[in-house]
């Protein structure tokens, strides 16, 4: 299924460093805004909603 609602994330850099998020009905899709012809990977449910968790735990800050 192709995704839909694509949005930028809340994270993204204002120097175009962007990544969008995509909803499906099987989970969620992700693309680099800068290169979309370059296509996209997706995630389970499962997966997104542990990703986003770690996110939010602050597992990826540096």
């Amino acid at each position: 299924m192709k995704p839909e609602n694509w949005r930028k994330s809340s994270r993204s850099q204002p120097n175009g460093n962007c990544v969008e998020v995509g909803g499906s009905a099987a989970g969620a899709a992700v693309r680099d805004s800068k290169d979309r012809p370059a296509g996209y990977f997706t995630t389970s449910r499962a997966q997104w909603s542990a990703f986003v968790d770690a996110v939010k735990a602050g597992r990826f800050d540096r």
